[in-house]
């Protein structure tokens, strides 16, 4: 028996019939005492004073103690803890925090069961480069002091290799003063760009155990953080020359900050070089998707008019593009890569033989390993005064204008009769909604709120995407792990919460019923979020795939549907989403019922709480997808 452990003991206080809370915060009672005095108060304060503000958890005993300390020694603030249903939710709540604030929460998980829980996502955070910080727990590392049976199944060996391969760093601290340095190299190891995932495994030991004398806090200003590297000199002199000689420039705009500084720097370089910008909605808004140098409707994967303008380009510039390679090689085909191109990014830094998120390795004529910020900074100063290269593409604009929905409403129906248009063979539901009916829906009745676009479903009709802000729009959830969106849509209204902006996610069914339960988090702390599930009843990009093998080998692709289909019975999801403390509409089949909806659904979000709507979609992409997708 460790001599130096003392027994945990009960403090009996008066505890209120009506707990307190405050604003979606659990507020403790008094502590007999606030004093820092068990390694765990160590951690909480080291916590508090990398700047967590919130600690997302799925409640284990593996880390009882460090419970305790976030609620008795802090009072449960700064960080403030959020309860989640499962541990995959909580660090996707931290996940999608990192999106819109570009800072890391923590998220706590139970020992090595709740760490298997918790791996998708880490591994999406891991992919996405976003920063956010895992605590996880052991049971004693010492096996004289488990308890019998319990503390045994959660005790592992070298805990942190269940996610090594897709973490920036991970430790497994054995002692306070340990834990205190493990806590500053996790916190500027998680935002030192790129940025990633990192875990530490805390034994239950240390956080139970008395601190002693002698245990000090050093001041974090003595451990400053790295800047991101800044581009070489002679790296700018080259880029500055290919980009203004370029006859047709084309930059492929990918992974960037929100900062709103940053954005307007964007618009000003690429408007002084006439350049051609795609985006995608991988990442998240970087350029004005209405601007006249912005290409054809931005989506999940590039278009056809994206293709052709990549392999019209005598220079290409990467911004930290997700898949530089596969762009290229959808350009290009089997043709030779002509075009100059230039790959600015850093995640040369961070890849692993493990992981396959680093894409096909790219042609790179000059590879300049900084950050789009710097170099997008660097470049605009460098370029002479009065320097604006006329560009003829302005007026030819590849993409279409914007349409309105009753627009949108003539075209189908001179097209084809509404029944046969809209009608599906294997879903037991006729909706006359389908993707471009819901996006034209949401705009139109949005047009004059700030609204942040937390999540798009695949197959979002990006040419009615009207970003004209950097938080317009989140982007997807790095890894492609579906189930993720709840959690991390939670997470990014709580970052925006307070805010101008009105927090509106629209999530796939399937991702949804995989990932519901995360929705309860944001009715149990107070976090406003409109919610709208683009409900096919149906696992339909895996359709696409079975049609495509099924065409490939000639046989029926009418037999796609089959495995696929969330029908007969379909999952109420209005009801669902009610059992999480949430207001609903379900069953929301047209437009005057979908209208109807987003009234409602946005003043109860106006004021504070949750609402959902069910909308029944026509399953369906609204193109189809070539033959490098399928």
């Amino acid at each position: 028996m460790n001599k130096n452990k003392k027994p945990l003991q009960i403090l009996k206080s008066k505890v209120p019939s009506v707990p307190a809370v405050e604003n979606g915060r659990d507020v403790p009672v008094s502590s007999v005492s606030s004093d820092m005095l068990w390694g765990s108060d160590v951690i909480a304060e080291m916590l508090r004073r990398i700047g967590i503000d919130y600690i997302a958890v799925n409640p284990g005993a593996s880390y009882r103690g460090l419970h305790d300390s976030l609620v008795n020694y802090l009072g449960n603030e700064r960080p403030q803890m959020l309860t989640c249903l499962h541990e995959e939710h909580a660090v996707a709540l931290a996940h999608g925090y990192a999106k819109v604030t570009g800072r890391p929460m923590a998220a706590a998980v139970h020992s090595n069961v709740g760490l298997m829980h918790a791996t998708m996502a880490i591994y999406n955070a891991w992919c996405d480069r976003a920063p956010v910080i895992v605590m996880g727990a052991t049971g004693p590392v010492d096996s004289m002091l488990r308890r019998p049976w319990i503390e045994w199944l959660h005790t592992s060996k070298d805990q942190g290799a269940l996610v090594r391969p897709y973490v920036k760093w991970d430790d497994q601290p054995a002692s306070v003063g340990s834990s205190i340095e493990s806590l500053i190299r996790a916190n500027n190891i998680a935002r030192s760009a790129p940025c990633g995932p990192v875990y530490i495994c805390l034994d239950v030991t240390l956080q139970e155990d008395a601190i002693g004398d002698g245990v000090s806090i050093p001041s974090l200003e003595r451990f400053a953080m790295p800047e991101s590297p800044a581009p070489r000199e002679d790296d700018l002199t080259t880029l500055l020359d290919w980009s203004t000689k370029a006859k047709n420039l084309v930059v492929l705009l990918g992974r960037v900050s929100r900062d709103e500084k940053a954005w307007g720097e964007r618009i000003k370089l690429f408007e002084k070089l006439g350049a051609r910008v795609i985006t995608d909605l991988k990442t998240a808004s970087s350029f004005p998707s209405d601007h006249p140098l912005h290409t054809g409707a931005a989506g999940f994967r590039l278009s056809a008019e994206d293709k052709a303008l990549i392999k019209s380009a005598d220079v290409v510039l990467s911004l930290d593009w997700i898949d530089l390679a596969g762009a290229l090689r959808q350009g290009y085909r089997s043709d030779a890569v002509s075009a100059k191109i230039i790959n600015v990014t850093l995640d040369g830094f961070r890849i692993n033989g493990w992981s396959m998120d680093h894409q096909q390795l790219p042609i790179s004529d000059l590879t300049i390993a900084s950050t789009p910020e710097h170099v997008v900074s660097d470049l605009l100063k460098r370029l002479p005064k009065g320097f604006k290269k006329p560009s003829k593409l302005r007026q030819k604009m590849l993409r279409p204008a914007s349409i309105t929905l009753s627009q949108y409403r003539e075209q189908i129906s001179s097209s084809a009769p509404m029944s046969k248009r809209f009608k599906d063979t294997h879903s037991t539901s006729s909706s006359e909604i389908d993707l471009t009916t819901l996006a034209l829906c949401v705009n139109e009745f949005f047009a004059a709120t700030p609204v942040s676009l937390l999540r798009l479903p695949l197959g979002w009709p990006g040419a009615h995407c009207h970003f004209k802000h950097p938080l317009d729009y989140l982007g997807f959830d790095g890894g492609a792990g579906i189930g993720s969106g709840p959690g991390m849509v939670v997470g990014a209204a709580l970052a925006l919460r307070g805010s101008e902006r009105l927090p509106v996610a629209i999530l796939g069914d399937g991702d949804v019923l995989m990932g519901a339960m995360a929705l309860w988090s944001a009715a149990r702390h107070k976090i406003p979020l409109l919610v709208i599930v683009a409900d096919n009843r149906s696992f339909f990009n895996d359709e696409a795939h079975q049609e495509a093998v099924a065409k490939h080998r000639n046989r029926a692709p009418e037999n796609k549907w089959i495995g696929q289909r969330l029908d007969d019975p379909a999952v109420d999801i209005a009801e669902l989403a009610k059992a999480q403390g949430w207001q609903s509409i379900g069953g929301v089949s047209s437009i005057k019922a979908l209208q109807a909806a987003l009234k409602t659904g946005s003043k109860v979000v106006k004021n504070g709480g949750c609402f959902l709507i069910d909308a029944l979609t026509r399953p369906g992409y609204v193109s189809k997808m070539g033959s490098d997708e399928y």
